[in-house]
This record gives C-alpha cells, sequence and structure tokens, in this order.
C-alpha cells in the first residue's frame, strides 16, 4: 500500500518557486496524457464524455486561464465537428483477452508513433489487453475506438508478478506473433516488448490488418489537447499570410555527430562532432568517411545546398518558409546562405510567445510534436533528409489527399551542386537538371517497392501506407478535376 498523498492544491504550494518545480512540472505534463487518455477511453467505458473535463489539463495551477480556456474550447469544437463528421464506427466487438501486453516504446517522436499503431495492430490481432506504452517522451496517445482493449495498469493479481520481457524480431509476419508471441502470452499471462520500433512487416500482411495501423494512426492516434491547441495556433498564423512551405532541415549536432556527415563544417566543428559520437557507446559506428557518405546520398543537405536546390526548383524569393528543427548545428551563421536566397523564413520563436513556449523548453518530443503538426498541414513538405519524420508525414499526407512532399534524391543532387560550384554547369544546366530529376518525386500515387529479404531497403510503410490510399486518391482526383 502507498502512502495517502498531500492534497493537489498542498503539493502545488509545496513545490511551486522551490527544487520541486522540475518534477511538478512533469507530472503536470503526465496529467495532461493521462487526462487525454481517459477523455478518449470514456465512450468505451461507457462514460459521457464531459467538455469541463477537456479544460482541467490547462488549468493544473487552479487559476483562472482565459488563453488555454478558450484554446481548449476549440478543440472540443473540433473534436464535436470531427465526430459529426466521422464514418459509424462498427458495433463494438466482444473482447475475450489471450493475455495481457506490456510495451516500451523506443526512440524518438516518429518512430514512437509507428510503433504504437504496430503494437495496437499486433495486441488486436492476437486479443491481448494492452497496458498504456511506456513512452521515452509522454507527448501522445491513441484512441483504439474499441479495438484493443486497453487498461491503466495491470489487474491487482499481476502486480508482483514478473513479464516475460523481449524483444520481437523486427519486420516480422502477422504470423512470427501468432505463432511465437502468443503461445507465450497464453503460457505467461503477462509480455513486455522492451522494443517496439519496425517490429512490423513493411508488406505482406493479410489488409485488413494495414487497414489497421492505418486507422490507428491517422483517426485514433490525437496529440495532447495543448500540442494540438498550438499546433494549430501555429498554422492559422502561417496560412494567414497565404501558402506556407515546410523545410524539415535535419541539420542538428546529434544528426551529424551520429552520421559523420561533416561536409562544409570547421575543423572545430568536426573535432566536436566526431567527441559527441565517440560519448555514446550505443552509437556503434565511429569512422566514418564523411565524403564517401554524401557521395551516396546519405547526409542531410546543408542549408546553403538546400538554398541551392530550393532556388532551381522555382520556388520565389519571397517563398514562406517555415523551418521544422531543432537548434540548427552553427547557427545564424550557418543559415546565413539559406536567409540570403529566401528572406522570408520562420520558426516557432517567431510564432508562440515567450509564455508558450517555455512550457516546451528542454522537451525536443514536444516542440517535433509541434513541427509534425505544421508540417502535415503545409502547402509543400521538404525534408533534408530521409529520416522518420519525413517518413511518417509524407505517409500522412499522402493519406490526407497527396499534398505535395518533394522526396529529394539526395545522391544525385549532390553531383549536380559539385558540378555547378566547379562551374561545370551553368544556373540554367543546374536548374533543368535539378527539375527533371524531381519530376515524378512529388508523392504522387505509387504503390511501396518491395525487396524481398531485405526489408530495411523497402519502402517504408508509414511513408506510403498504399492499401489505405483509395480514398485519398479519389479526393485527388475530384480536386484535379475542379482545378481543370
Amino acid at each position: 500500500m502507498s502512502k495517502q498523498r498531500a492534497s493537489p492544491a498542498a503539493a502545488i504550494r509545496r513545490r511551486i518557486g522551490g527544487p520541486g518545480l522540475l518534477r511538478w512540472a512533469a507530472r503536470v505534463s503526465f496529467s495532461i496524457v493521462v487526462w487525454t487518455l481517459l477523455l478518449h477511453l470514456f465512450p468505451f467505458l461507457g462514460f459521457s464524455r464531459s467538455p469541463l473535463l477537456v479544460l482541467r489539463p490547462f488549468c493544473l495551477d487552479g487559476r483562472n486561464n482565459s488563453t488555454a480556456a478558450s484554446a481548449a474550447a476549440s478543440v472540443v469544437a473540433a473534436n464535436e465537428v470531427g465526430r459529426r463528421a466521422s464514418p459509424a464506427l462498427p458495433p463494438r466487438r466482444l473482447y475475450k483477452s489471450n493475455g495481457y501486453l506490456l510495451v516500451s516504446c523506443n526512440g524518438g517522436l516518429n518512430q514512437m508513433r509507428a510503433a504504437i499503431c504496430d503494437m495496437v495492430t499486433v495486441a488486436r490481432y492476437l486479443n491481448l489487453t494492452m497496458v498504456i506504452p511506456e513512452l521515452d517522451k509522454q507527448s501522445f496517445w491513441a484512441d483504439p475506438r474499441d479495438e484493443v482493449k486497453i487498461i491503466k495498469e495491470l489487474p491487482q493479481k499481476f502486480s508482483g508478478k514478473v513479464p516475460l520481457s523481449m524483444q520481437p524480431i523486427s519486420w516480422s509476419s502477422e504470423k512470427y506473433y501468432l505463432r511465437q508471441i502468443l503461445p507465450l502470452v497464453q503460457k505467461h499471462k503477462v509480455i513486455r516488448f522492451s522494443k517496439t520500433d519496425t517490429r512490423l512487416a513493411n508488406n505482406g500482411l493479410p489488409l485488413k490488418l494495414q487497414k489497421l495501423r492505418c486507422h490507428v494512426n491517422y483517426n485514433a492516434l490525437r496529440f495532447t489537447p495543448f500540442i494540438e491547441a498550438l499546433g494549430n495556433k501555429m498554422i492559422s498564423t502561417l496560412r494567414k499570410s497565404g501558402s506556407f512551405v515546410v523545410l524539415h532541415l535535419r541539420y542538428e549536432m546529434d544528426m551529424l555527430a551520429f552520421s559523420g556527415c561533416t561536409h562544409g563544417c570547421s575543423d572545430e566543428e568536426i573535432e566536436e562532432l566526431t567527441r559527441m559520437r565517440y560519448s555514446y557507446p550505443w552509437w556503434k559506428e565511429k569512422e566514418i568517411d564523411s565524403e564517401k557518405k554524401r557521395l551516396e546520398g546519405l547526409c542531410p543537405l546543408t542549408p546553403g545546398e538546400t538554398a541551392l536546390v530550393l532556388k532551381a526548383l522555382g520556388f520565389p524569393r519571397d517563398t514562406r518558409i517555415y523551418i521544422a528543427s531543432g537548434e540548427i548545428y552553427g547557427g545564424e551563421k550557418r543559415l546565413a546562405a539559406l536567409k540570403a536566397e529566401f528572406p522570408n523564413i520562420v520558426r516557432k520563436e517567431m510564432l508562440l510567445s515567450d509564455d508558450e513556449l517555455r512550457l516546451f523548453q528542454k522537451h525536443s518530443t514536444q516542440m517535433a510534436a509541434l513541427d509534425y503538426l505544421v508540417s502535415v498541414a503545409s502547402n509543400v513538405f521538404i525534408p533534408s533528409n530521409d529520416g522518420n519524420m519525413a517518413k511518417v508525414v509524407e505517409g500522412h499526407r499522402r493519406f490526407t489527399g497527396f499534398h505535395r512532399t518533394i522526396q529529394l534524391d539526395r545522391k544525385k543532387l549532390v553531383e549536380l551542386i559539385d558540378l555547378f560550384e566547379d562551374q561545370e554547369l551553368s544556373w540554367d544546366e543546374f536548374s533543368v537538371a535539378v527539375k527533371e530529376l524531381h519530376w515524378g518525386r512529388m508523392s504522387q500515387p505509387t504503390r511501396r517497392r518491395v525487396i524481398p529479404g531485405q526489408p530495411k531497403e523497402e519502402d517504408y510503410f508509414y511513408a506510403n501506407p498504399h492499401e489505405c490510399l483509395g480514398p485519398a486518391i479519389k479526393r485527388r482526383e475530384r480536386l484535379k478535376h475542379t482545378e481543370i
């Protein structure tokens, strides 16, 4: 039995302004996540969903926060519209649980997002009761809509039981889970997956499972109301000035250190990045030939290279560009070439107040959540690196109507850039070559590339979930017809 806790108000009075402030803030963040989860699950549990409950996560300090209340009210209104527009849900199914599944989602925001979708699908397929996942950073959760039974914690009778902990084999089919995982659950009753990223195959799964992955990702998964409200505020502000482009500029210190990509860096910067790479033992690759990796297309474009590509593609100088990223390595000096060509650059700090941003400081995953929302809503999305964020956002934009995502061919681009900078290509020749290179790389409808035995080399399911995109294709065709 745990000790009885003091009231929340008393706890806040003790901690505010004291050394426990950080702990209090962490608990506030966790409360927001839990409240959001409970709100999504109330219909499943048979309770009505009161708008008053949506306001509480914004006012945990007991003060009257009219701005937060207004933002929360807008989220409630948007949710009500969404519910009215959503298709009727299938009848609630009888759920005979075969056991309990605990999962620990590893990695960054988009790794965890995809992992949650996969694990809900596995739980549904095996008829498992799922315990709220452990997240690296508590930022979001899924509303399973009666597909999967979800509980906050294991029943009391299992409280002292040590679960069987394991890592499922990566890129596995549903047969692996049915034949090898289900018997383990039936034997031990509780199983814990310690890693969950890329544990389901891209291809070869039954259509109903592929569609369930999409259903969880695009219909059920939501960020907390506070994050969604701020994201919507940023999107609204950007749209007031017309169309805008999101540039996912993955030119951050951790990326460069991990990848060994140091093109254009000074000797001091190369030394700093190398020290960082060696200081993390789980980064297995230590000695890296940066230029070789760049020529293979495995490095993010530098801000200067990105400016050349955008200009060659025909983006006008006054294009409004939102930079989706963490802190750019090298700061303003490194961004100078990009800003010289495209001065109308916007970042989070220009769209949100200091008070709003303060809540996100030192929470990189929550910052990434804001970037994700803005990226999905942009007129054009351009990632400078083929990472998880780029892939998952691309898939989301396909699902909502094949909105333009420019998939940069970095391997051929760096060849063209080097030829241009060595004056072996004129500007006109360079620009024509860049346009021709990307003519078919604008997120047009296409099927995923399948490479038997090489799942890492295949097209990623969440970048192009083509099994789920029939309605998106129809929306795209209607839009084209309207434009004509």
